[in-house]
């Protein structure tokens, strides 16, 4: 495919997903820009990122550490450009995501919280964090538990490299938009409950939403859509 071609190709489904959020969000009687994209560029190349943040994103999520810190030094001259890391976070890898990140969406667990919190460099703003929880309670998936998140919250807005800014959940999937809002639906309750909690936080990310997902994440107050197929395609077999 030429470079012309892939610009007219992503540019259309980067439009298109603009325009679903756009009508999601119309449809659920939301205020336009009461919820923004986050393209989940994982297993893209850093070409593909440029080209989506010269149509005006800034917000691009990355699962993979060392595959996102080689693009990372690929478009250090994009400015304004917000990496959020959203995949599994184990301990030998928060130093690189403490100094490379601004977001981290998967902390489920307060030793890595506070390694992300000591390993921040004093240099940078404090690193935006939200809380994986596991809403369906799948034996398969990270996350803290329901009845444990208030816990696990408290002790991590204590923590002073670090800003507590929400939720984020990968619920089970499932095709039925009923289905769907359901374990979205608790997990905007805990947000809710949190936000009562602790007044003092700044709470106001709901990371919820893929490109299965978006209307009905839309409906239950998702303030963050992740989204990767839906703009760059679909990503490589495994």
């Amino acid at each position: 495919m030429t470079d012309i071609a892939l610009n007219e190709s992503l540019g259309h489904s980067y439009a298109q997903a603009l325009e679903r959020l756009h009508n999601a969000l119309e449809n659920a009687g939301r205020a336009q820009g009461a919820a923004k994209l986050l393209a989940v560029s994982k297993t893209k190349p850093a070409a593909m990122i440029r080209q989506v943040w010269q149509l005006g994103q800034r917000e691009f999520g990355e699962n993979y550490l060392q595959e996102a810190l080689e693009k990372q030094a690929e478009l250090t001259d994009l400015d304004g450009i917000v990496w959020h890391f959203i995949g599994p976070l184990q301990s030998n890898k928060t130093r690189s995501v403490a100094e490379h990140f601004d977001w981290v969406h998967s902390v489920d667990r307060l030793k890595i919280a506070k390694r992300l919190n000591e390993q921040r460099p004093t240099h940078l703003a404090p690193l935006n964090i939200c809380l994986q929880v596991n809403i369906s309670r799948e034996e398969s998936k990270a996350g803290v538990l329901p009845e444990e998140l208030e816990e696990l919250a408290k002790e991590v807005a204590t923590l002073p490299n670090l800003r507590l800014r929400g939720l984020m959940a990968i619920p089970a999937p499932t095709e039925d938009i009923s289905a769907q809002r359901q374990p979205l639906a608790a997990l905007r309750e805990a947000f809710t409950a949190l936000q009562s909690s602790l007044p003092d936080a700044p709470l106001d990310t709901l990371s919820m939403g893929m490109s299965d997902d978006l209307e009905a994440a839309v409906l239950e107050g998702a303030t963050l859509v992740r989204l990767g197929t839906a703009i760059f395609g679909a990503r490589p077999s495994a």
